[in-house]
């Protein structure tokens, strides 16, 4: 089955359990609209993608992990939106769930979608039951604190913040945790995938800092300047568009060169070099060369033989 096929089905196939005739019908309603149908799905593809290279033998198991990290993911996108912080009217190109349903339905269907993740992960893990507890513990990291997506979000509240704290914290975690709750749905070790995951993570926070300075609102699913008008930390306002690009385009080679010796290994690196496209088009970085905001487009990123 074709990598996102196997996602939307494994996504829509928990909902459902949510979903009994026994519900309230508009916070079931509210799931769906936070949950599908979707983004890109990089950290399910990524906890997949782990899963395959380290021979994965317990598909249902990484299905399990891959649906809890995107739907902790989509939680805080629910109450990232929410006026108490973003106050966003849209969201992946519609409707943000707080301006649908109301703002106490809203928390509610981040809350609920919080406890599925769990409830999925219970569900398979008679499946594998020796490798649950490491994976609870994996993804719990990611989201939690002191140093997961709650604890990034939390840092917006405080007076003082680094700019690489907040970045690993706020996005890189639940990468590392995609990762590595992979390389342990398959049985192995997850040390050797940490650095993949830390990466993209920084990598992809950069990238939707520079996005939010680059791109409007229609481009973005989203909407644009959202870190000047909060006073947000933002690489590309603390380096400059230039230097935020230039790193940008570091870690996501470093993300390749974290890659570990696997049978997989190159489709992997291939994972890394769409991303890096889908994130930051060249076409991109030449406009913004030509109309004078960055001195001088990248280097193309390169997989080592």
């Amino acid at each position: 089955m074709e990598m996102m096929s196997r996602i939307q089905q494994a996504l829509a196939t928990q909902l459902q359990h949510a979903g009994s005739a026994s519900a309230p019908p508009r916070l079931i309603a509210a799931m769906k609209h936070a949950v599908l149908p979707g983004g890109a799905r990089i950290r399910p593809q990524l906890c997949i993608a782990v899963a395959q290279a380290c021979g994965e033998d317990a598909p249902a198991l990484t299905d399990a992990a891959a649906v809890a990290i995107e739907l902790l993911h989509c939680a805080s996108l629910v109450h990232d939106d929410m006026p108490c912080f973003d106050d966003a009217a849209f969201r992946r190109g519609q409707p943000t769930v707080h301006t649908v349903y109301g703002e106490p339905l809203a928390l509610l269907t981040g809350d609920a979608l919080i406890i599925l993740a769990y409830q999925t992960l219970a569900r398979a893990g008679s499946i594998q039951p020796l490798r649950l507890a490491g994976l609870l513990q994996t993804i719990s990291d990611g989201v939690g604190a002191p140093d997961g997506i709650v604890a990034g979000q939390a840092w917006e509240c405080e007076s003082r913040v680094s700019l690489s704290q907040y970045q690993r914290a706020k996005t890189g975690a639940l990468f590392v945790a995609a990762t590595c709750a992979g390389a342990q749905a398959a049985g192995a070790d997850p040390s050797g995938w940490r650095g993949l995951g830390e990466c993209l993570g920084e990598a992809y926070q950069v990238a939707d800092d520079i996005r939010d300075v680059l791109l409007q609102a229609e481009q973005l699913g989203k909407p644009a300047g959202q870190d000047a008008h909060h006073a947000r930390p933002s690489a590309a306002h603390d380096l400059g568009l230039t230097h935020a690009i230039t790193l940008f385009r570091r870690l996501m080679q470093d993300a390749i060169d974290a890659v570990p010796d696997c049978r997989a290994r190159a489709a992997m690196c291939q994972i890394v070099l769409r991303e890096s496209e889908r994130l930051m088009p060249q076409s991109t970085c030449d406009r913004a060369v030509r109309e004078g905001r960055i001195a001088s487009a990248p280097a193309p990123l390169r997989i080592a033989a």
